[in-house]
C-alpha cells in the first residue's frame, strides 16, 4: 500500500462527476489495522531487506532481529491514531474508485441519447458550482454542502436513467399482447383439459398474470423515472439561474436537499417493484410444475407458446 493514493474523477468532460464523501466516516469495525500495517509496502520492503541480508550474510541474525521489531511494528504501529486515520484514507480511496467504476460501467451501458441528456445536466452542475465558487469566504460551508448534494443529485440521475433503459428495453422486447392471448387460449381450454393438464396450466396462468403485471407496472415505473428526471432538470436550472445573483445560500441548499429526498424515494419505489416480481418468477412455480408434468406426461402442444 501507499499513502499517496488518489481516485480520479468518473466520468470525462462531457459527464464529469465528482464523488466527495469524508473518509472519517467509515466506519473502522470491518478494517484490521494489524493486516493494514503487515501488508504496507514499506513494511514487505524492510521484510524482505532482512531476508536478503541473511541470505548475504549466511547468518539467521538479521532474521531474528528483523522478526523481533516486526513484532514492535505490528505491536504499536496499528494503534495509531495517525496510521488508523491513513489505513481509512486507503479505504476511502478504494472504495471511491469501486463506485465510480460502477457509475462509469451504468454510463457506458445507456444510449446516446441518455448520456446527451446525462451531459446537459453535469454542464448545469458545473455552472453551479463555478457562480458558488465566487462566493465570499462566510457563505463557503453553504457551498460545500451544496456540492456535496449536486454530486449526489448527479449519481441518483444516471441511476435512474440507467434503470429508465433497463424498463424500456424490457417493454421494447415484451409482446404484452401475446402474453394476453395466451392466457385467454389456455383459460378457454382448461374445462376440457385432463385433471394434471388442468392443474399445471392453472400454474401457467398464474404466471402469464404475472408477466402482465410486471408489463404494467413497469410502464407505470417509466412514467414516474420520466417525471422525476424532468423535476431534477428544472430544479436544476432554477438553481443555476438564481445562483448567478446568490443572496441566500441556505434556500439553495434546502432545495437541493428536498430533491436528494425525492431522488431517493423514487429509486426506493422501483426496487419495491422489481423486488416484488423477483419472488414471483418461474422458478416459484418450477417444482409444482415439474411434479405435475412428470405426473400427468406432456402438456397441449397448442398451449406451449412462449414469447
Amino acid at each position: 500500500m501507499s499513502s499517496g493514493r488518489s481516485a480520479g474523477s468518473f466520468l470525462p468532460c462531457d459527464g464529469t462527476m465528482h464523488m466527495m464523501a469524508d473518509p472519517q466516516q467509515n466506519g473502522p469495525d470491518d478494517i484490521s489495522y494489524v493486516k493494514a500495517a503487515f501488508q504496507w509496502q514499506y513494511n514487505l520492503i524492510a521484510m524482505a531487506g532482512a531476508v536478503g541480508f541473511a541470505a548475504i550474510s549466511s547468518s539467521e541474525l538479521p532474521l531474528i532481529l528483523g522478526a523481533g521489531l516486526e513484532l514492535i511494528y505490528l505491536a504499536a504501529v496499528p494503534q495509531m491514531a495517525r496510521f488508523q486515520r491513513l489505513v481509512r484514507s486507503w479505504k476511502y480511496a478504494d472504495e471511491k474508485k469501486a463506485a465510480e467504476a460502477r457509475l462509469q460501467a451504468l454510463f457506458r451501458e445507456i444510449p446516446p441519447d441518455m448520456r446527451a441528456r446525462y451531459s446537459r445536466i453535469d454542464a448545469l452542475c458545473r455552472n453551479i458550482r463555478e457562480n458558488y465558487a465566487r462566493l465570499s469566504a462566510a457563505t463557503q460551508v453553504f457551498a460545500r454542502e451544496t456540492e456535496d448534494r449536486l454530486d449526489g443529485l448527479l449519481q441518483g440521475y444516471l441511476r435512474l436513467l440507467h434503470a429508465l433503459h433497463q424498463h424500456y428495453e424490457y417493454l421494447r422486447n415484451t409482446d404484452v399482447e401475446r402474453i394476453k392471448k395466451e392466457a385467454a387460449e389456455l383459460e378457454r381450454h382448461m374445462s376440457t383439459d385432463p385433471p394434471k393438464v388442468q392443474e399445471i396450466n392453472h400454474k401457467r396462468c398464474e404466471i402469464l398474470a404475472k408477466r402482465i403485471e410486471k408489463f404494467g407496472k413497469i410502464r407505470e415505473n417509466c412514467s414516474i423515472i420520466e417525471a422525476q428526471c424532468g423535476a431534477m432538470e428544472d430544479v436544476l436550472q432554477l438553481i443555476r439561474d438564481q445562483s448567478v445573483t446568490l443572496r441566500d445560500p441556505q434556500q439553495v441548499s434546502d432545495q437541493l436537499e428536498g430533491l436528494v429526498h425525492d431522488v431517493e424515494q423514487t429509486e426506493q419505489s422501483v426496487r419495491e417493484v422489481e423486488s416484488i416480481f423477483e419472488l414471483a418468477t418461474p422458478d416459484t412455480f418450477g417444482t409444482s410444475l415439474g411434479s405435475s408434468t412428470g405426473a400427468s406426461g406432456s402438456v397441449r402442444p397448442g398451449n406451449r407458446q412462449r414469447n
